[in-house]
């Protein structure tokens, strides 16, 4: 990289930081969910999100801040979701109906009585 390009690059990155933060602060606040990230964290994944965009037209500085501010609410609702989804039972292990009966303890005398009764 240039010297002149680094240079800028250095002055521009802590003011496009400061911006970052204040719109990760904003978009974390019209959360209702409690995010297990902060805004550094959600400002470092929007980060390796815009790393892999490739080939943006960037019209100027309201259109690169409003995608960034649409990727943070994007990685907010993966962040839930993924969240809901453990609370759901993501992961546990599928077991079939017919595998359930074979494991399941034996019906007590009194339910098999109960059944017998109403049959």
């Amino acid at each position: 990289m240039a010297p002149g390009r680094r240079r800028c690059l250095d002055k521009l990155t802590p003011q496009v930081y400061r911006e970052l933060h204040l719109v990760a602060g904003r978009c974390m606040g019209r959360e209702h969910d409690v995010h297990t990230l902060e805004t550094t964290a959600l400002i470092n994944e929007l980060y390796l999100r815009l790393s892999d965009l490739k080939l943006i037209d960037w019209q100027n500085r309201a259109h690169f801040f409003a995608l960034c501010a649409r990727q943070m609410r994007r990685i907010l609702t993966d962040q839930a979701r993924a969240r809901r989804s453990h609370k759901r039972g993501d992961g546990a292990k599928a077991i079939s109906l017919d595998d359930a009966l074979a494991i399941s303890p034996e019906p007590s005398a009194d339910l098999v009585a109960v059944d017998d009764a109403l049959n």
